[in-house]
């Protein structure tokens, strides 16, 4: 028999959406606020050439120029005041997040609550301020020196004047970012961060279309293979929305208490274990990781002779590491299963469940609580890890590997595609329970009014 939230769920419609007042303002919020940081990247930095930057980048592409172009929406690309976007806060979030998981210190302000949350986001906020500005200054001093190489002036008037002038623009923008995500989150709908992340990566979608269709009308992709990859990305959004809501839930029993009419009854209630713990932190791990090396021998390599042995060396290394070839693709399936495991013990620790657990009095059905709980656990999530780190291999690895054959580039390809699809379902999900709330409250005024009738 379906409970009352279950009735009240499936009744949602759209008249329900009309009504919630709240709701659509903070929707409408939501709206403007992507807007603003849509207008923001089309904003050049001061003292860059803006006529040469689509060849400069051209020059650049192929390191972590891409999945910084990406997720920035072509900010990058365009040199805009956000060129950097949220990838700064991303890097020093995830570096305080394990940080806070092996440091003694750190871990006890973890522990802490709001107090040592707060205290946390501004170490966060600090090492994001740091990693933009040595963005910053490398971007502005790589901006000068292709365009000496090139013969092109990329920047108006080099110099120490326009590098400082870049790093607090830079700097300005993120920041500004990460102040319009924490509005989005507080006023808006959904998590304001991840949003924005969506918003660059969705923002891709039209280049994508255009060069799709006019390879098609111009004879050189065929039938199948738009058809192919239309499928393709339908098949992968379906499976990604059925592999990120599945769980694997463990029955927990609570000791057995008095009702009110006399009998006894014993509570129970499910841990849900996400199949895909580590979320997208496991593919933009292995994708920085592997990145790396490449930019810095394309760095490297600008610098050299053509004719050189150590340029030869250069080149031979670019195109083994080159996105869509053997050695890549398999170096990136290794990375993405590593970093699941490693990130999912980061993140949840078998021991302080099972404590808490015992703390409340709750069991596991046929496991003896304390150690055997959390060995138990620990089986559980392993096996769960190994099946959610096959699964993101296979998003992240074959439509890229699919697209190269056909020498397309998807624009959702890997990580931006599961991103894509974690923050609509979480948005929805956000907008249901809005919805859901509601309509409690309507419910609630209605007892009221029946109860001063009566």
């Amino acid at each position: 028999m379906a409970s009352r939230a279950d009735n009240i769920a499936s009744s949602l419609s759209f008249a329900n959406f009309s009504q919630a007042t709240e709701l659509r303002q903070r929707i409408w919020f939501t709206i403007g606020a992507l807007i603003v940081f849509r207008f923001l990247s089309f904003i050049p930095l001061p003292g860059v050439n803006p006529l040469i930057l689509e060849t400069l980048y051209d020059q650049l592409q192929g390191g972590f120029v891409d999945l910084f172009n990406t997720f920035s929406g072509g900010s990058l690309e365009r040199m805009s005041l956000i060129a950097l976007g949220v990838m700064p806060y991303i890097t020093a979030s995830i570096v305080i997040q394990l940080a806070a998981s092996l440091h003694p210190s750190l871990m006890a302000l973890k522990k802490e609550g709001e107090a040592g949350r707060k205290k946390l986001n501004q170490y966060t906020r600090y090492g994001t301020v740091f990693l933009c500005a040595i963005q910053g200054w490398f971007l502005a001093a790589g901006l000068e020196a292709y365009g000496a190489q090139s013969g092109m002036q990329a920047v108006v008037e080099p110099g120490y004047m326009f590098r400082v002038g870049a790093v607090i623009s830079l700097v300005g923008g993120t920041m500004f970012l990460l102040w319009l995500g924490e509005q989005i989150t507080s006023r808006g709908i959904g998590n304001g961060v991840s949003l924005i992340i969506m918003a660059g990566i969705v923002a891709q979608f039209p280049t994508f279309t255009s060069n799709l269709f006019s390879g098609y009308s111009e004879g050189s992709i065929g039938n199948g293979t738009v058809i192919g990859i239309i499928a393709m990305v339908v098949v992968l959004i379906l499976f990604i929305c059925f592999m990120e809501r599945a769980q694997r839930r463990l029955l927990i029993q609570y000791p057995k208490r008095a009702t009110q009419h006399g009998g006894m009854q014993a509570d129970r209630s499910h841990l849900p274990l996400k199949l895909n713990t580590a979320g997208v932190i496991p593919p933009i791990f292995a994708s920085s990781l592997l990145l790396l090396p490449l930019t810095i021998s394309q760095f490297a390599g600008s610098s050299v002779q053509s004719d050189s042995t150590f340029y030869n060396v250069i080149q031979t290394l670019n195109q083994w590491l080159a996105p869509g070839q053997p050695i890549y693709l398999g170096l990136y399936a290794i990375g993405i299963i590593f970093f699941c495991f490693f990130y999912t013990a980061v993140v949840f620790n078998p021991e302080d469940t099972a404590d808490n657990l015992k703390k409340n009095g709750g069991f596991i059905p046929g496991i003896r609580p304390g150690k055997r709980t959390a060995e138990y656990l620990d089986y559980v999530l392993t096996r769960i890890t190994v099946v959610g780190a096959i699964y993101l291999t296979i998003v992240c690895v074959f439509p890229e590997w699919a697209l190269r054959q056909t020498g397309f580039t998807l624009f959702l390809g890997g990580t931006s595609l599961l991103i894509v699809v974690n923050v609509t379902v979480d948005t929805i999900s956000q907008i249901q329970s809005h919805l859901l709330a509601h309509q409690y409250g309507d419910l609630i005024k209605k007892a009221k009014l029946k109860g001063r009738m009566r």
